[in-house]
Parts: structure tokens; sequence; C-alpha cells
């Protein structure tokens, strides 16, 4: 497979759903619970999926391209950029939405908030979430260059 053009679809692919499993697994064994929405739900949590994703791509054309070509360059442009989202403006939103949950759950009973859906507040990432992504997405990429 390592010759095939398709290692750079398949691959961030296959690093996607085990990053959700994980995320599942991590997320199930936290709240003592089945959490099945995590097998669909990217946002947050433990590794970032967004991350493990950008990153095994960026790996496999650096791998396959040269780390000084300019397909990893445009790879690691757009990675930063996806971290950079999941660290600082997808947080900040997931904070404000607990905010704003929060305000809604005093103002308003539960009679008069029909209608009103709380927000999603797992949007970001924390640091260390990121980081295992990158790993993850790392060996992903690295696995598929083996085989």
């Amino acid at each position: 497979m390592a010759n095939n053009s398709y290692i750079y679809l398949i691959g961030p692919f296959v690093s996607l759903v085990i990053t959700q499993v994980l995320k599942f697994i991590v997320e199930s064994i936290r709240h003592k619970s089945l959490k099945w929405g995590r097998l669909f739900n990217g946002c947050g949590g433990m590794p970032s999926t967004h991350t493990s994703f950008v990153f095994s791509l960026t790996m496999l054309v650096g791998s396959k391209n040269g780390f000084d070509s300019i397909y990893f360059a445009i790879c690691l442009i757009f990675s930063m950029v996806v971290i950079f989202d999941a660290l600082g403006l997808r947080m900040e939103s997931g904070n404000q939405a607990v905010a704003i949950n929060k305000i809604l759950d005093e103002i308003f009973s539960k009679d008069t908030k029909k209608g009103v859906k709380h927000l999603t507040e797992e949007l970001g990432h924390k640091p260390l979430e990121v980081i295992v992504g990158m790993i993850v997405g790392t060996l992903i990429a690295y696995v598929f260059l083996i085989i």
C-alpha cells in the first residue's frame, strides 16, 4: 500500500476512526457508562480527532515527498490552522456555551425554556488532547508507510 496514492486519503480516515474509537473508550471509562455519541461527535475530548486527521496527512506527505517539499509545507500550515482553531477559537466557543447555558438555567425555568436547546459545550481541546492527537496521527501515518 505504501506506493498507492490512496494512502493520502485512507491513512487520515483510518486515523479519524481510530481516534474516535479511542475518544469513545476514554469518555466511557471517565463517565463509567458507554458514551455512544462520542463515536460520531468529533468536537472536544481526548484525543483530538481533528488533529489526528490532519497530522496523519501531514506526516504521510512529509515522509513520501520530503519534509522540505512544498507539499509538506502546505499540509503543515493547514494542520497548524486546524490545531490553532481547536485550541483557541473552538475552546473559547465552548467556554462561552458553558456560560450561556448557566445563564439560561438561572433565568428560565424548564417549562418556559421550551424550544431553547442547550448549546454544545465540548467544542475545543486542551493542549494535551492536541498533543495526543498528533502522536496518534503520526503513529498511524507510519503504520501506513510500512505496510
